[in-house]
């Protein structure tokens, strides 16, 4: 496998079409559109595209040559060949309105990704938690490892400076579950971290109507791949890759194809032996907490062996990775104490990220933004059991994310089930200037301090460390 074409060029059966000149990309200042308009401008395609605002994502881009309009407008399709839009862009939107009547192809995201992970080997990462540091560690792993790989995450890389690397294979990339489309998708390899019922529920373009028809979408993605490398640790995932052609497993459960053993962990990360169906294939090291990190960084290890990569310089490309943007980010520190930045929004999620700070040995202090009415609606006693775990917690409003708020749905729901199970140190203060005041009056070197949800939380872990936002 490790005899891979160069990516993203293919060599299909019959004389392939000229590409289209053109490609304009809806939403082109988020994290995984951004990611696509570099891949594309890597294969000589023109690219442009727009966003409701200008950020520091859309600076980039232009810096990179492709140009970004601020706003939406019909205007924007005159001489493109094909619109790329998000399912979440209302049918009636009047760019896509536009384009139809001027004959330009509209295709939604993940029938692009389709395209990139078909034309050569590739390995799509799916599942409810872990994707974006999984699929950065795989691709850090790889790059180590002596390969050349391509990669679409959703989060910045640190190594690669980009949430896109070009490369000439295997294409590793995120494969999101909130877009309906995705399971639909073909890739070589499927990685398969874990399952839950996360972006269910509510009439959303981005959200299923039953866990249960989420997950038949997850299976449906794993039968495709010409081999799936799934969590043996987490429950039910066996079963949902029954129709995959080959199956491979990996964790810390006994039987697992490749095994997590020996786990040292310590205030900085945790070292651990990798083993193959009882062979050692050597010592590795997360420099991230948390025992979900140990089964990422095995992940990517496993998947870099099954690719013919070296083990010993992935495990030392992995040895020094520090995450992706937002996943576990050390963003400075306030009074000597360790300032910590995570996306984590929901109730596994952070209950890892609580996990991952009391490895640290610290006082764990956590800021914490409830993720949409509806996520709260659903799983508000989930959370706050989560954050238990935590000495001190301080819960900001919810981040509505243009949802509308829900009835009796409020961040106290948080706090208050959290107070009435004996909780000393959580407060409701929505306040946010009061949680800088207080955390620098208070913040000390025995401390973390981690701003943890999804919304505009990261802005609080800047202002208290003092850096850019």
């Amino acid at each position: 496998m490790t005899d891979s074409p160069p990516f993203p060029s293919a060599a299909p059966a019959d004389p392939p079409s000229p590409p289209p000149s053109h490609y304009h990309l809806m939403g082109i200042g988020g994290i995984g559109v951004s990611a696509f308009a570099r891949l594309l401008a890597a294969r000589g395609v023109r690219v442009s595209g727009c966003d409701a605002s200008s950020s520091e994502l859309t600076e980039q881009l232009e810096r990179e040559g492709i140009p970004v309009a601020v706003g939406h407008s019909p205007t924007h399709v005159s001489g493109v060949d094909v619109l790329i839009a998000s399912e979440a862009v209302p049918k009636d939107h009047p760019e896509l309105v536009a384009a139809r009547a001027a004959g330009v192809e509209v295709r939604p995201r993940m029938s692009l990704l389709d395209e990139l992970l078909r034309a050569g080997p590739s390995v799509g990462v799916i599942g409810t938690h872990g994707k974006t540091t999984t699929t950065s560690m795989i691709a850090v792993a790889m790059q180590g490892a002596g390969l050349d790989p391509a990669a679409f995450v959703g989060g910045i890389v640190p190594e690669f400076g980009s949430n896109a690397r070009m490369g000439h294979g295997p294409f590793v990339a995120e494969v999101d579950e909130s877009d309906r489309g995705f399971g639909n998708l073909q890739c070589e390899t499927a990685v398969f971290t874990n399952a839950e019922d996360d972006h269910v529920g509510g009439n959303q373009a981005t959200y299923w109507e039953t866990v249960e028809e989420q997950h038949a979408a997850f299976a449906r993605f794993v039968g495709h791949a010409r081999q799936v490398l799934y969590c043996a640790d987490w429950p039910g995932l066996n079963g949902l890759c029954a129709g995959a052609a080959e199956r491979l497993s990996y964790g810390q459960a006994g039987g697992a194809d490749y095994r997590a053993v020996d786990l040292h962990p310590d205030a900085e990360g945790t070292t651990f032996t990798v083993e193959y169906r009882g062979e050692v294939l050597g010592e590795a090291r997360v420099s991230l907490p948390g025992t979900h990190n140990v089964l990422n960084a095995l992940a990517a290890l496993a998947v870099t062996h099954l690719y013919g990569g070296d083990f010993g310089k992935a495990a030392a490309a992995l040895a020094s990775f520090r995450g992706p943007g937002r996943r576990w980010q050390r963003v400075g520190q306030l009074n000597g104490a360790l300032v910590i930045d995570d996306y984590a929004h929901n109730a596994t999620k952070v209950a890892a990220a609580v996990q991952a700070a009391r490895q640290t040995g610290r006082r764990v202090r956590v800021v914490f933004q409830p993720h949409r009415y509806l996520r709260t609606q659903q799983s508000w006693p989930r959370l706050a059991d989560a954050l238990m775990g935590a000495d001190e917690v301080l819960i900001l409003d919810i981040a509505a994310a243009s949802e509308q708020p829900i009835p009796g749905i409020h961040a106290t729901l948080v706090s208050d089930r959290m107070a009435q199970g004996g909780h000393g140190g959580v407060r409701y203060l929505p306040d946010r200037a009061e949680v800088v005041r207080y955390l620098r009056e208070t913040a000390s070197g025995g401390d973390i301090i981690v701003t943890m949800g999804a919304g505009d939380v990261w802005k609080l872990s800047r202002e208290l460390a003092g850096v850019g936002a």
